[in-house]
């Protein structure tokens, strides 16, 4: 397993990055317990969750994927053994993540209460990186797609604010390093900005959707990563699990997200299916499975800290770990490209 700096911050993560969203939904924490043992053997060393979680959210199993977390770390002792990475959500109407049923921004209250909560089903003293999961700002797709731009307003606390708060979590140990998620170019430069200017914390990472029908992050952000060390962590690189190829043909596995629940709209939009088809296809040409492809064309691009990836069988770790060790050679990477420029982030 090869690691790589989690930008200035001294750390070194594993290219690849256990994510863990289903724990607590689709998966047992007896399934979440075997996964994160068997990704610690192959070498990795970075767990990544959220207050959120699981997936897809709900009042009722909010919380569940950390606490599957907490009573691993505790029953192994292992904690200085993983990078743990979670977040804290951003402006949401919904009502179930904080004590006073109040909807969710990032306040002073509401943050420090994020934190002391996540640290508790974490059974853990600190947190190495904590992220803000989208941006308390009101926001275009989302806030990090520059695809289609349309302008926004809203109730905001302002970037600054958000870092000084952080900054004291830090000063208080219970977090290490900050990062963001589903952010855009001009959200990292002014937390980067802000934090220059204050001696405030420094953006390590930033976690965004990346596969090969979603390269939006190149547009802006990839030099930003390259040039100010804020690396991609990138999530859903296997398009939700389109890129696998599994949902050829409109099949719906069981058990499998598009069967169970009905959030994949980001990978069914009007361009999706014939590039989709085209990757899956250049796969099996170069004799290579589908889902590592995906996988490992995200870990080998210049910009890319880590490949978050998410598994509901053992099964599916096993390859999904594996496309660490899948080379991108320059012809591959050709044909790649020349599928891009023909179906151009279909799914941003």
């Amino acid at each position: 397993m090869e690691y790589r700096p989690l930008g200035r911050t001294g750390l070194r993560v594993s290219a690849i990055c256990l994510g863990t969203m289903t724990w607590g939904e689709q998966n047992t924490e007896e399934e979440g317990h075997a996964q994160m043992d068997y990704a610690l053997e192959r070498g990795i060393n970075f767990l990544d969750t959220a207050e959120l979680y699981a997936i897809p959210p709900r009042a009722e199993t909010q919380g569940s994927t950390e606490r599957i977390i907490g009573s691993w770390l505790a029953a192994r002792g292992n904690r200085d053994k993983v990078i743990l990475a979670t977040k804290v959500v951003g402006r949401s109407q919904n009502t179930w993540f904080r004590d006073d049923g109040s909807p969710a921004e990032l306040s002073r209250a509401q943050i420090v209460e994020a934190v002391e909560k996540s640290l508790r089903r974490l059974r853990t003293d600190y947190i190495d990186l904590y992220q803000i999961h989208w941006p308390d700002r009101a926001v275009s797709q989302f806030g990090s797609v520059p695809v289609i731009f349309k302008p926004t307003s809203g109730p905001e606390h302002p970037i600054e604010e958000t870092l000084a708060i952080l900054g004291d979590l830090v000063a208080a140990g219970k977090i290490r390093h900050i990062g963001l998620s589903n952010e855009s170019p001009w959200g990292v430069m002014t937390y980067l900005k802000h934090a220059e200017a204050k001696g405030l914390p420094r953006v390590a990472a930033i976690q965004n959707a990346y596969s090969l029908v979603n390269r939006t992050f190149e547009g802006g952000l990839a030099e930003i990563a390259l040039r100010e060390d804020v690396g991609l962590l990138a999530y859903s690189a296997l398009a939700q699990g389109y890129l696998t190829g599994k949902y050829e043909n409109g099949a719906r596995p069981p058990g499998a997200r598009r069967t169970l629940f009905d959030r994949m709209q980001r990978y069914e939009t009007p361009g999706a299916a014939p590039a989709i088809t085209a990757y899956v296809q250049l796969a099996r040409e170069w004799g290579l499975d589908p889902a590592q492809l995906a996988i490992a064309f995200a870990t080998s691009r210049s910009f890319t800290t880590s490949t978050i990836i998410g598994a509901t069988s053992m099964a599916q770790l096993k390859t999904a770990i594996d496309a660490a060790d899948v080379p991108v050679s320059p012809e591959l990477e050709a044909e790649i490209d020349a599928i891009h420029l023909r179906h151009t982030n279909p799914c941003p």
